[in-house]
């Protein structure tokens, strides 16, 4: 199997609604989600989720979330009519992660890291996935209720990593704590919403405090003014500030309560090595552009795996790589998206949205 480097579908989303806006998304992916959904739903019994545990966790998930916010069901609601698809399928979707966890096996993800650049605050990441899920992926801009938004997100979900017109950029890494389960609000959607409600780092960490939360991730939130990531977990809401310029994440919990519950499964010392050595990197080469905050995260084979390549000798569940590299400019409410690893910097062809004008429609 190869990774796609060509140019990723972009899908242009409006809607005076969230229903609306979930039509055009099912109608714009109706082809594709049918493989999407299926390849999750392969990844979910090859990891021992049988399919009542994943329904009992999308019911809770709908209740949950209806809830919260139910204008966030009534998107899903709409991508499932539009796509002739069941409304559990994009559930699923959504709660991909909050299902994943109900399996011991751990993750092996993303590195991210925020720096100031002419005096402007950028965030870059690599987006580490099962190989096996790359054709499952796209961009796109979102106008509807709320900021206007742009970034990547996987078929059927609604959001991943983005940035909004207000000038507030979101990324994503995956954490694991003994206590996750798919009793709260599935942090996707959670993130989708930091981007359409949150003008600001301290807007978007006010409102990850008020969410019932009972999975783990980390949010690194950057604005002109601030960068902080943002551990959730079943145990609480934990800010990792600017030290030394930067915020740094991997796939460990840095704040020490939920460290000390962290999935015993979980290879720390792969991220701590990762951590380590942005950190390292960053104090003897201090990058002066985004092109070399990308080129910090380039890495060989034998060393820490910044850059994340497949060994394709090994069955689905165990092939990571590094299906895009991601660069946030929040102050110039711009992302720019390359459909590969930062090894392919300059080779690789770049995508780039800005919101800040409204879409033409």
């Amino acid at each position: 199997m190869t990774l796609t480097t060509v140019e990723r579908k972009h899908l242009v989303l409006t809607g005076a609604t969230h229903r609306e806006l979930g039509s055009a998304r099912g109608r714009a992916l109706r082809d594709e989600l049918p493989g999407a959904y299926a390849k999750y739903s392969e990844l979910f019994r090859l990891l021992g989720i049988d399919p009542e545990a994943e329904a009992a966790a999308v019911a809770t998930v709908l209740a949950t979330v209806g809830r919260w916010r139910p204008e966030i069901v009534d998107e899903l609601t709409g991508i499932a009519e539009a796509a002739g698809l069941d409304l559990a399928c994009i559930v699923a979707l959504n709660a991909r992660t909050e299902i994943l966890a109900l399996s011991r096996k751990p993750s092996h993800e993303c590195s991210t890291f925020s720096r100031v650049i002419d005096g402007k605050r950028c965030g870059v990441q690599t987006w580490d996935w099962h190989v096996e899920l790359d054709p499952y992926w796209h961009i796109q801009s979102v106008e509807g209720p709320g900021h206007r938004f742009a970034g990547l997100t996987e078929h059927g979900i609604l959001s991943k990593i983005g940035v909004n017109s207000a000038g507030l950029a979101v990324h994503f890494n995956f954490l694991q704590h003994e206590e996750d389960s798919a009793d709260g609000v599935p942090v996707h959607l959670l993130q989708r919403v930091l981007l359409s409600e949150c003008a600001s780092v301290a807007e978007a960490i006010d409102l990850i405090r008020s969410t019932p939360i009972h999975s783990s991730s980390a949010f690194t939130l950057i604005d002109a003014e601030r960068a902080a990531s943002v551990e959730v977990s079943p145990v609480g809401v934990f800010v990792i500030d600017e030290t030394e310029g930067s915020v740094l994440r991997t796939n460990h919990f840095q704040d020490p309560l939920p460290l000390s519950r962290q999935k015993p499964e979980i290879d720390e010392s792969e991220s701590v090595e990762r951590f380590a050595l942005v950190r390292e990197r960053l104090e003897a080469h201090p990058p002066a552009s985004t092109a070399e905050m990308v080129a910090l995260l380039q890495t060989a084979p034998d060393q820490a795996p910044l850059t994340c390549i497949p060994d394709m000798s090994l069955g689905f569940g165990d092939r990571w790589a590094s299906l895009a590299t991601i660069i946030t400019e929040p102050t110039d409410r711009r992302i720019s998206i390359l459909s590969g690893a930062p090894t392919e910097l300059s080779t690789g062809q770049w995508q780039v949205l800005e919101v800040g004008e409204p879409i033409a429609g």
